[in-house]
């Protein structure tokens, strides 16, 4: 005998609300980050940018577009941005100066980063309360979220580049109200 959660009414509404708790909790992900980049003074997507250059460290501009999704185009753009506001610098590599990392001003990036120790701290006290074997399910879950996101970035991308009557023809699956 099959248990009510097993059965695929009771895995479809657990999915639903998966979905629904991801989606809430990325999106206030935006707004704090929106608020944050607001009294930095650039754009949530800038700050986005910003937080992988802390991830990543120094990389270069494709790099930094291999990892958001943006095109090297779109990367130029936000770097040329972030470096005016003084929160990045582009240096030239000394064995190829044909090759330019980005990196992040120190000072600048630790103005930012004291804005985000009340979320750092929420979460250090929330992610206290699971085991180390939960942990490293989360940690997976949140890995492979992201390459799923970046997936879907790319895909996303090629229809966007699609001329519009193409894409007026694209048949998406009926999902959840946005």
């Amino acid at each position: 005998m099959k248990s009510a959660l097993s059965s695929p009414t009771a895995r479809d509404a657990l999915l639903q609300e998966l979905e629904e708790a991801m989606r809430r909790s990325s999106a206030q992900g935006v707004m704090y980050g929106q608020a944050v980049a607001n009294m930095a003074g650039i754009s949530n997507s800038d700050m986005e940018c910003m937080d992988f250059l802390n991830l990543e460290g120094r990389v270069t501009a494709g790099r930094l577009a291999e990892v958001t999704g943006l095109t090297t185009g779109a990367i130029t753009g936000v770097v040329d941005r972030l470096e005016k506001a003084g929160y990045v610098r582009r240096e030239r590599d000394e064995s190829d100066r044909r090759k330019v990392f980005i990196s992040v001003v120190e000072e600048k990036g630790a103005e930012i980063g004291k804005f985000y120790v009340p979320m750092q701290q929420a979460m250090h006290k929330l992610w206290s309360r699971y085991s180390d074997e939960e942990l490293r399910l989360l940690l997976r879950f949140a890995n492979d979220g992201y390459k799923g996101v970046l997936e879907a970035t790319e895909a996303l991308k090629t229809v966007i580049e699609m001329p519009p009557e193409q894409r007026a023809s694209l048949k998406m699956p009926p999902k959840s109200q946005r």
